[in-house]
């Protein structure tokens, strides 16, 4: 199969797991705060991964050097980014934390083209248009800002969730290049370990915490550590390494059309017409991404004066 399918389909998958994560995890954090949350997310999600990198025997170690550059991306998209993102969906909303999440991939074409040097091709800046169309219809008439100072600093949180996540993806996009995205995954989690704990720890000498006993509850914060961590982000890290992280960063917006259906299948939510339009149009961006990114890139100056000569 092409690499731009497998990296398509891991990043689709990504997305759809990230779009029912938010109503668990907005029922969670009602019971356990938000950093402390954060950890038991990574620590499950470590152990998850160390132990499918020990199986595999996959390359387990980075260099110093490289090690350094590992443990900023997982202090960017793991502490700041999925604490932000945590701290903006309790303090706002579930459905807010998907929609805003969701301007992520404008931030990733930015960072890519000036980190990766990527082109930000004409195909591409009307893909990305026109998948964030399809995010705005929709959205429809549903997001309307709830009043509240509260509510104003979790959505600023979100924002910057948004902003650092595509920093991480980008970031990601380039350690790939030496190195497995299991690997990178697991060291990232590590690192998103160690740099939550002493947050947590304040949190929790602040706020208190008792040890949740209801086993729905458990099996949130499991699911949040094992298939929202664990699989999605390597799902994540694995798709941006087979891809143009431009590209790749479209599929983000995959997430609250999956956030939509799951509502329709599990809380008799109605599909709007502007859900089918909308999601037409994320769609419709998408393949017309990978299929303008497949087409033969033009002569460079240089090539076509070689080439007249």
């Amino acid at each position: 199969m092409n690499r731009r399918w497998v990296g398509g389909l891991c990043l689709a998958s990504a997305a759809a797991i990230w779009g029912g994560m938010y109503v668990v995890s907005k029922h969670v954090l009602a019971y356990v705060p938000p950093m402390t949350l954060v950890v038991m997310r990574f620590v499950i999600a470590a152990v998850v991964l160390g132990l499918v990198l020990w199986l595999s025997k996959s390359q387990q170690k980075v260099p110093r050097l490289q090690g350094k550059q590992v443990m900023l991306y997982g202090l960017i998209g793991y502490t700041l980014s999925i604490g932000a993102q945590f701290i903006g969906t309790k303090l706002s909303s579930a459905h807010m934390g998907a929609v805003i999440t969701s301007a992520s991939p404008a931030f990733i074409v930015l960072f890519a083209a000036w980190l990766l040097k990527e082109r930000i091709r004409l195909g591409k800046l009307l893909s990305l248009l026109g998948a964030t169309a399809g995010v705005l219809v929709l959205i429809g008439t549903d997001a309307g800002m709830e009043a509240g100072s509260s509510v104003l600093t979790g959505n600023l949180f979100l924002v910057l969730a948004a902003v650092t996540w595509a920093l991480y993806s980008v970031m990601g996009k380039r350690l790939t290049t030496t190195y497995p995205a299991l690997t990178i995954s697991f060291w990232a989690t590590v690192a998103g370990v160690v740099f939550t704990l002493p947050i947590a720890g304040w949190e929790v000498a602040v706020e208190g915490f008792t040890w949740p006993t209801d086993p729905l509850l458990w099996l949130g914060i499991i699911y949040l550590g094992v298939v929202s961590t664990a699989v999605a982000f390597f799902l994540w890290t694995k798709g941006f390494e087979l891809m143009d992280a431009g590209t790749a960063g479209l599929y983000f917006f995959v997430q609250p059309i999956f956030g939509s259906l799951l509502g329709w299948l599990l809380l008799d939510e109605h599909l709007t017409f502007s859900f089918l339009l909308g999601s037409l149009l994320i769609f419709a961006s998408v393949a017309f991404s990978m299929w303008s990114e497949s087409r033969p890139a033009p002569f460079t100056d240089a090539e076509y004066e070689k080439k007249t000569c």
